[in-house]
């Protein structure tokens, strides 16, 4: 790609958190830009990870002139975790954004997402689409709503020990491994080509959780990983694997949704990800561009300067 711009990352320059109360929680939220008012732009991190995912690209939006706004979602950092599973369904997933919304006085901005928080973008759009005036997603494409519900039918497809499904028919065990193991976890899982959603291992997280010896190269510094592994050793993972838990419930919540996207949309694959593209995107989301990265899963942070590139490119594109 070329003219690629520099990411830099200085730690000094992360910006501090604030503790927002909305939508009947405390988030963690880290903003910067507020000087750019009128042209907001959220960012939504993945499992397991933060708003420091998106160290790399906080300032370069900020300095294309968006007022960036980055929360650590419901059950991650020092956000709130709910003790009910069902506090953590796509509804309150997506609520909490619009009240983000609501608190800078925004009818609407443009979301990023990356995998979970992916997901979390593509439902914001069908439920609240008045709030969404662009899209950029990494990672996980749009899922169309099957005929049945999620965990059941991963089951009959993957089986019983596909993390997804451990994850909601044995709660509790997987939550108290990672915990037990999250310094170790987090440096197996955070290397490049990882992919969460790939289904021969099984108890992919479990088994990441429990390997001496991970494959790959790392894709942070041992300063950055110290940043997660301080996070979680805190919150502990049952919050975030809440997410996981509300998959059916979710699927009964969007019943009644018309399932297109209108918005215009960048869908940004990494080319080495096993997660598989979604060769009939178009179908569901008429406005998308497509493009692919050559590195695996976690984007924003294998490839930063070309994600910002490509960020950048189609932000100006929506706006001449």
């Amino acid at each position: 790609m070329k003219n690629v711009i520099e990411a830099r990352f200085n730690p000094a320059e992360f910006p501090e958190p604030t503790m927002i109360s909305v939508n009947g929680v405390q988030l963690e939220v880290f903003e910067a830009g507020r000087q750019n008012a009128g042209k907001p732009i959220v960012l939504c991190h993945g499992f397991p990870e933060l708003a420091f995912s998106w160290r790399y690209q906080i300032s370069a939006l900020v300095h294309a002139g968006y007022h960036v706004i980055v929360p650590n979602q419901r059950g991650y950092g020092r956000s709130s975790c709910p003790t009910e599973v069902e506090d953590y369904d796509i509804v309150h997933l997506t609520d909490d954004l619009t009240a983000l919304l609501d608190y800078y006085g925004y009818e609407n901005a443009t979301f990023v997402g990356h995998d979970w928080g992916a997901n979390v973008v593509w439902s914001l759009a069908l439920l609240q689409p008045k709030r969404v005036n662009g899209i950029i997603n990494l990672a996980l494409p749009y899922q169309v709503r099957g005929e049945r519900p999620w965990i059941e039918w991963m089951e009959e497809i993957f089986g019983e020990d596909f993390y997804f499904v451990h994850f909601n028919r044995q709660p509790g065990v997987a939550d108290a491994i990672l915990h037990a193991n999250t310094s170790q976890f987090l440096r197996n899982l955070f290397r490049k080509n990882a992919a969460p959603m790939r289904p021969e291992p099984g108890m992919l997280m479990i088994n990441l959780a429990r390997a001496e010896k991970p494959n790959g190269e790392p894709i942070m510094s041992e300063s950055e990983l110290s940043v997660f592994v301080s996070a979680f050793e805190k919150s502990g993972f049952t919050g975030s694997i809440n997410w996981y838990r509300n998959l059916d419930r979710n699927w009964h919540l969007m019943a009644n949704i018309a399932p297109i996207i209108h918005q215009p949309t960048l869908m940004i694959y990494g080319e080495r990800d096993t997660i598989p593209k979604f060769e009939n995107l178009k179908d569901f989301v008429p406005n998308v561009d497509i493009l692919s990265l050559d590195c695996g899963h976690c984007i924003p942070q294998e490839l930063p300067e070309e994600t910002n590139q490509t960020i950048l490119n189609w932000l100006e594109k929506q706006h001449a």
